[in-house]
This record gives structure tokens, sequence and C-alpha cells, in this order.
């Protein structure tokens, strides 16, 4: 699933102008637009361009709180325990990681109290065995993939 040279310089273009028209992605990239739709499909089948969702700040929906919270899980329970994290509307990623922990579980909260409800209900999932919460202080490097084209 590797990107060539022509698909980079098309996802830089789309990343500089997300809801750009395939007219407009042709002139930044140099491309066609016939290549840039083609090209298009083709990121979309094989994966590479995820879902179209925009990102929102939790902070503009009155979760102005983040946190990182590992979990330790007890492993044949990790299919059961992942999808009741899923149920958590608070619970927005989730990785199974290597390390001391099983998953990084990212979590949104209106303030300490919420937090503490959450880091409840986390605690509370049957197969999960403990939890290390660190809260975080500042956002200094945001998501992002450009560096990689």
């Amino acid at each position: 699933m590797t990107v060539d040279d022509v698909d980079a310089r098309l996802l830089r273009a789309l990343v500089a102008n997300p809801r750009g028209t395939t007219l407009a992605l042709a002139q930044a990239a140099g491309l066609s637009r016939n290549t840039v739709a083609a090209r298009l499909a083709r990121l979309e089948e094989r994966g590479v361009l995820r879902s179209e969702e925009r990102r929102i700040d939790p902070a503009a929906l009155g979760y102005p709180l983040s946190a990182f919270v590992t979990v330790v899980v007890v492993q044949r329970l990790l299919d059961r325990v992942a999808d009741a994290l899923a149920a958590v509307p608070e619970v927005i990623e989730v990785l199974g990681i290597s390390g001391q922990g099983d998953l990084q579980v990212q979590v949104v909260a209106r303030d300490a109290d919420d937090l503490y409800r959450i880091a409840g209900l986390l605690l509370a999932i049957d197969g999960v065995e403990r939890t290390t919460t660190s809260l975080v202080m500042r956002r200094l490097v945001e998501h992002r993939v450009t560096p990689l084209l």
C-alpha cells in the first residue's frame, strides 16, 4: 500500500484544501481532473484515505479535558472489553499497545469530576484489571501525516 509521487502531490493538495473540488485539487497538484478522480478513487479503495468525517474539537462540544487511559485487560476478554469501550461516548479512540498496558484509550471529559466518573466506567468493564490515567495538559503537535509525504 505504497504511495507514489503523484499520489503524494494529490494528498498534499487534499490536506491543504480538504473540501476542494476535483478540479481545484487537480490545479493545486498540477494534474488532470481525470487523473485526480481516478487516483482519489484508488486511494479510497486501498484504504489510504479513511473516513471523511471532519475533525471536531471536543472542547466545542463541552468536553475541554482530554486524557489517555492505559488499560490492562484479561487477554481472553479483549474483544469484549473493546466492544464495551466503544459503547462509552466519551471514548474517542482505542489502540492496542505493547508495554505495560494492553490498550491506550483516549477519553474526553467535561471536568475533573466527569473524568473521575468516566474512569470508574472503564474500571467497571468486565475484563479490565486496572487503569492508569494521564491528563493531557497541552497539545503541542496536532495530528498530522503531511510530513510523511
